[in-house]
């Protein structure tokens, strides 16, 4: 539902910015093509469909909306300027090719660099989004400008407003640039104070809407049953065949009965129930009898007793391993959330080191333990991943920019929507799950797509037309304003369309990134030409 609802709402706001059905029809082209091409390389190198992977659609579909809305916007101002339809298609290509590819390039590291996830759909995301990337930038340098010159494309008339507001935007940041400067940067610094806030907080059954039929079942087991949260132990003896060893044993039953006076805890089932009932049967059913065997011998013979007493195709292999130097412990209890979960396991892994000696190892899993742990281990890796990305995408706008002093300026925009967004996620939310992990290293492709039309533009200013940095930044404003605003529009309007998805970590990851985006163009409208008109001096040659 998320993709034919992004196309409406694409198009509807291409129609109402763009004023155009041939440069909507071309974008849908587009759209379909970049999609197809994502999807067909995705499974054609082998990569499954999950859940997390469904945005992949609707980010592809956004991406190609902004890499076309460059083009169109550049040939609808040379047309109004009066070149040829011909002349100006050929000319907007020239103006665009150069940022387009640095835009696309730094998008597609940002959704690779989730390739350091630890979570494989995380990963094939990043994949899909990549293949549909590189297929938006072909088909928005090649297929798009012969097909809008097959159209009626036409140069609508400049609406009253926009120019003005282009200008008093411009006028404003040149004339209050020191006060901005220090502005963002009280603002800032306020908000990394808050990012601190956020902690990895996960609820496993939580990540479905209450409108899912297997939300609802997880809730009644919660409410009436033995509760979703399911920990798993492998506890070791010291020898092959110690788990008949009545001290093992003890202690294995001690540990049993520490968990089962946590509170959140309502069921623990373990294999020293088992001796303790065949002790109590072997001795008349006398209640003083339930207890474990005094040794290791009769503690053998009541464990082959019980085996040869089961059903045929039926074994204490899931209870005890095949070596009789291991057995199981499984601990059931109510709804935990990653950080309750990771701390009741670290008391239970501190009583054993504690209280059982004859424990010579412990093993712990189960569906919610291994949520929880790769939680914390995607945090630690996407951290890696994000400091990749963020030296490669600065090396390459040092490169493509051939000027140190622009690359080193546009880095200050295109981390602060970063901070900013997990600055008011701390403040308001305050938990960042398994999916919000892989979100800064997402968007900071994403958000310097502004940063690199912006620069390009101020950069053409200054050196093909001599112009000084306050009128760069006013010419910049003029010709490149309009298409930042409309590619903004688009971006965080197809992300929050994911707040609708019934699964919440989809819905999570689109209202961040739909306010890092937001952040990104309020920073590089305010922020960046700020900064530009004070540092970038130089004359340019």
């Amino acid at each position: 539902i998320f993709l034919p609802a992004s196309l409406a709402l694409m198009a509807l706001i291409l129609g109402v910015l763009i004023r155009g059905w041939a440069g909507v029809a071309a974008t849908g082209a587009v759209i379909v093509f970049s999609i197809l091409a994502s999807m067909g390389l995705g499974f054609w190198i082998g990569l499954p469909f999950s859940p997390p992977i469904s945005p992949a659609q609707t980010i592809v579909l956004m991406i190609v909306v902004a890499n076309c809305v460059h083009l169109l916007v550049t040939v609808q101002q040379r047309l109004r300027a009066g070149d040829s339809r011909h002349d100006a298609i050929v000319e907007s290509v020239r103006l665009i090719l150069h940022p387009v590819f640095l835009a696309s390039l730094t998008t597609a590291l940002g959704f690779l660099s989730m390739n350091f996830s630890e979570v494989p759909p995380y990963r094939h995301l990043g994949i899909f989004v990549a293949f549909g990337i590189a297929a938006s930038f072909i088909l928005s340098v090649t297929f798009l400008p012969a097909l809008l010159s097959l159209l009626p494309v036409r140069a609508p008339k400049e609406r009253r407003f926009r120019a003005p507001t282009m200008n008093f935007l411009a006028e404003s940041v040149l004339r209050y640039r020191k006060a901005l400067i220090w502005g963002w940067l009280a603002i800032a610094a306020a908000m990394a104070l808050a990012v601190p806030r956020n902690e990895l907080n996960d609820v496993l059954v939580h990540f479905f809407d209450k409108s899912v039929e297997f939300r609802q079942d997880t809730d009644f087991m919660d409410e009436r049953l033995s509760g979703n949260t399911l920990l798993e132990y492998s506890l070791r003896a010291s020898a092959e065949g110690g788990v008949t060893d009545p001290r093992f044993l003890t202690e294995v039953s001690k540990f049993a009965e520490w968990y089962r006076k946590q509170p959140p805890v309502r069921h623990v089932a373990v294999i020293t129930d088992t001796f303790r009932q065949l002790n109590k049967s072997m001795h008349g059913d006398d209640p003083a009898a339930y207890r474990i065997p005094e040794s290791s011998e009769l503690a053998a013979q009541y464990l082959l007793l019980y085996e040869l007493s089961l059903p045929q195709g039926l074994d204490l292999n899931n209870q005890i391993d095949r070596s009789r130097s291991a057995t199981r412990l499984s601990v059931s209890a109510e709804t935990l959330d990653s950080k309750e979960l990771l701390a009741l396991n670290a008391r239970a892994e501190a009583w054993l080191k504690d209280n059982a000696p004859h424990v010579a190892g412990v093993n712990s899993t189960g569906p919610a333990a291994l949520f929880a742990y790769i939680g914390q281990r995607n945090i630690r890796a996407m951290m890696i991943g994000t400091m990749v990305v963020l030296l490669a995408i600065s090396a390459i706008l040092l490169f493509a920019l051939r000027s140190l002093r622009l690359g080193l300026i546009s880095i200050v925009p295109n981390l602060l929507p970063a901070v900013l967004g997990f600055g008011v996620w701390g403040l308001t939310v305050g938990q960042v799950g398994l999916s919000l992990s892989v979100v800064v290293a997402m968007t900071v492709g994403i958000v310097v797509d502004d940063t690199v039309h912006f620069l390009a533009k101020y950069r053409r200013a200054r050196r093909e037309h001599g112009l000084g940095p306050e009128d760069a930044v006013r010419q910049t404003f003029e010709t490149a304003g309009r298409a930042l605003f409309t590619t903004t529009v688009v971006l965080v309007a197809g992300f929050l369309i994911l707040v609708f998805s019934p699964f919440i970590p989809t819905a999570q990851v689109g209202v961040l990134t739909a306010m890092i985006i937001g952040f990104a163009l309020i920073a590089d409208l305010s922020l960046l030409p700020a900064l530009l008109t004070m540092l970038d001096r130089k004359k340019q040659a």
